[in-house]
């Protein structure tokens, strides 16, 4: 029986050799906002895996969008030149495909590293004064955030579409915007984080208007023929929070707008949240998604054993599965996957010999002469 993970799935012009992706995994290990030799690493070891998609970690849109001091950026020239010879590097030894996440960390910026507490760094302490729709802080001791007027509403607006256009010359084949985990296009989407009065707050018309207005801005500024996704938290798991019901009209609204997948997390955006962990816990929200509008789904969260990878997908509740720290502790996960289900991958040459007999042909034809 021929496994569906492992079969091709179309996006947009972009055609995947199998349905698992890498999910995207801040690393906290940039300066200034520019890849160093740990992305290189790091990136390496998960493309030569073999996945059919990786995504970049959170890539943020501007400087005071970082999450931390050590996040990923592409704001700058010198992001963009130290992104390029990671990329050279990997594109040379690998056909891994290669999709960019863009990001705003919003009222979550300006925080410690989460192996150095992950907590706020005053603007005194290095730090600077996060953004948001609201001045509300993420917790009850912070100061609060900078509410966004118009003007920095236009600014990070444009600063998607500059990312965007970097994220082109750098040849991406997939992008992703990053509205989930509290950051801040799930900021506006939410009535836990968004208190606003005017065209931005209130109804949820008005609290998807501005996540809305930043995706319509890329996906012009973003070729047509690549496709194009968002991740979404589907639920705050807080009552009168953002929930399934209302991530399924802002899926439809995606989907006529031209997004091509709803990668599908949840929670983030309070403290409050009681998430029931379990593996496959988001499972649910994916499917619902793409039975009410039809989109294809990315499924993620604790997905770790690549049989419950193929019921995902055979069964129909999300197209694509994407494993993170699975890929940090198993970097050829993917590889195994193929072995257990009966899959082929390709992989490099200089890897052809390494599968145990017992695993079969993971590597399709790897017949090698030898003296």
């Amino acid at each position: 029986m021929t496994s569906q993970l492992f079969s091709p799935f179309p996006l947009s012009g972009l055609t995947l050799p199998n349905r698992i992706v890498v999910s995207p995994m801040c690393q906290y290990s940039a300066e200034d906002g520019s890849a160093t030799d740990w992305h290189l690493m790091h990136l390496g070891s998960l493309a030569l895996g073999s996945p059919g998609l990786l995504l970049l970690e959170a890539t943020a849109v501007e400087a005071i969008g970082r999450i931390t001091p050590g996040c990923l950026g592409l704001y700058s020239d010198a992001n963009e030149a130290a992104l390029e010879r990671v990329l050279r590097a990997l594109r040379r030894w690998t056909p891994t495909h290669f999709g960019i996440q863009l990001a705003h960390a919003g009222r979550k910026a300006s925080s410690h590293a989460p192996w150095d507490t992950g907590m706020l760094i005053p603007a005194d302490a290095g730090g600077w004064r996060p953004v948001a729709p609201s001045a509300v802080p993420q917790s009850g001791d912070e100061p609060p955030p900078e509410a966004l007027d118009a003007a920095g509403l236009a600014r990070i607006r444009e600063a998607f579409v500059a990312s965007t256009r970097r994220a082109q010359r750098l040849g991406f084949d997939a992008l992703e915007l990053h509205s989930a985990h509290g950051y801040l296009l799930h900021e506006f989407l939410s009535p836990i984080a968004n208190r606003r009065t005017d065209a931005y707050g209130g109804t949820l018309e008005n609290r998807m208007r501005f996540p809305l207005e930043v995706f319509d801005a890329v996906r012009a500024a973003w070729p047509s023929t690549k496709p194009l996704g968002v991740r979404v938290s589907a639920t705050d798991w807080v009552e009168g929070g953002w929930d399934p019901e209302q991530t399924v009209v802002l899926a439809h609204a995606l989907k006529d707008r031209g997004c091509d997948w709803i990668d599908t997390s949840s929670g983030g955006v309070s403290s409050q949240q009681k998430i029931p962990l379990g593996p496959g816990y988001q499972v649910h929200l994916a499917r619902l998604i793409r039975k009410e509008t039809g989109i294809a789904t990315m499924a993620v969260g604790l997905i770790t054993d690549p049989q419950q990878a193929e019921a995902i997908v055979a069964g129909g509740d999300a197209d694509l599965v994407a494993l993170a720290r699975g890929m940090l502790w198993d970097p050829h996960w993917v590889w195994h996957a193929a072995a257990q289900l009966g899959g082929t991958v390709a992989a490099p040459v200089q890897y052809w010999r390494s599968p145990p007999k017992a695993a079969g042909r993971v590597f399709g034809d790897t017949s090698i002469g030898m003296r």
